[in-house]
């Protein structure tokens, strides 16, 4: 019996790449050898080698709304990076190709429609970003998380399949977490986690209350890559790390609290572990809005209180209200999360996948 082969594709943040990895043990149950096509040196690459998986770097580009002289060069590596997709899917075989998103699944999914190989990609967001738009024509199947994406996706393609989580992020535990931090676990833990990148705003104004925080909380604080500040180091109670992937299933097991950007899948990861939270969405005049969009879906439905970026900005308070509020409801928080019918996406996902693997 041949063996399936799978191309996954997604890069540019984590958010973009963990979603594959919660889809690769059911893709090696099912059979599948996995590969994935990212950019030469993107975050992607060193969390496939952490992987074992077989990775192939492309050239990449971004396609950008607003006028920069990059727009100018990066058709150039877009182009580039598509031959590239071509020669690897030509080595590679595969029976069917899952994008993320990011730019640089773009010239992977035209080379792959190019060769007739299927592809189903996934949409995080409320609506689609640009890149997922590009790749909308190619794709067999578009997954995505909120009912409301459905209207902007072409009829017939569409699948709501909520947001795949890795089975591992589950599985964390109260005590790991405290062997992590040492902390004693006497007080309730608020966690910050801005993402691989970080949030610098959000980054500020934890630190700036983090004097009067620290009387009541134990802080654990996922500041992004080169955003750990050295002259906190030795602040009892208080642990700062750049990014974690296997040790971030203890951090979320033991915090209380959680104040976190509104991406789609960090969201979908808190809703997944019923951990009461504060979202503070990136601001209109630094984003599409697409985070504010699904803040808003996740606020009316109970699961989370909303804090607007400028007005943190302005008033120190409105974070440490936030914080308060939601502490002394977070049974409330919990019990809409538990009514949720929004669950892991894995195993609609692959279903989805091998539907159009079938029918190929």
């Amino acid at each position: 019996m041949m063996t399936k082969k799978i191309v996954l594709t997604g890069g540019g943040t984590a958010g973009h790449v963990t979603a594959n990895i919660a889809l690769m043990p059911r893709l090696r149950a099912d059979g599948y050898e996995v590969h994935y096509i990212g950019s030469y040196d993107g975050i992607e690459k060193k969390m496939m080698e952490h992987e074992e998986v077989p990775y192939t770097g492309i050239s990449t580009g971004k396609l950008r709304r607003y006028f920069d002289l990059r727009n100018f060069s990066d058709p150039i590596r877009v182009l580039k990076g598509y031959g590239e997709a071509k020669r690897a899917l030509r080595r590679i075989q595969p029976d069917i190709v899952f994008s993320k998103g990011g730019f640089v699944a773009v010239p992977v999914v035209w080379a792959a429609h190019a060769l007739h190989i299927p592809v189903v990609t996934h949409e995080s967001d409320m609506t689609p970003g640009l890149a997922n738009k590009l790749c909308l024509r190619a794709a067999s199947r578009i997954c995505c998380n909120f009912p409301e994406t459905t209207k902007s996706l072409p009829a017939g393609k569409a699948v709501l399949t909520g947001s795949p989580i890795r089975e591992k992020l589950l599985q964390g535990t109260r005590e790991d977490g405290l062997a992590m931090t040492g902390f004693s676990g006497e007080k309730p833990v608020l966690m910050e986690i801005g993402g691989s990148l970080g949030s610098v705003a959000i980054n500020t104004a934890l630190r700036a209350m983090l004097p009067q925080l620290l009387e009541k909380y134990d802080v654990i604080h996922i500041c992004g890559k080169g955003n750990l500040d050295e002259s906190l180091a030795d602040t009892p109670g208080y642990k700062q790390y750049e990014f974690l992937s296997d040790g971030l299933r203890n951090l979320y097991a033991l915090a209380d609290v959680v104040i976190s950007r509104a991406g789609a899948n960090v969201i979908c990861e808190l809703l997944a572990l019923k951990k009461p939270n504060i979202l503070i969405p990136l601001p209109l005049d630094q984003s599409r809005g697409d985070q504010i969009l699904n803040a808003e879906s996740f606020e009316k439905q109970g699961f989370s209180y909303v804090l607007d970026q400028h007005a943190m900005e302005k008033d120190s308070t409105l974070l440490s209200t936030a914080i308060e509020t939601v502490y002394a409801k977070r049974a409330q928080y919990i019990a809409a999360m538990e009514q949720s019918q929004q669950g892991n996406g894995v195993d609609q996902v692959i279903a989805v996948l091998r539907e159009v693997v079938n029918n190929n």
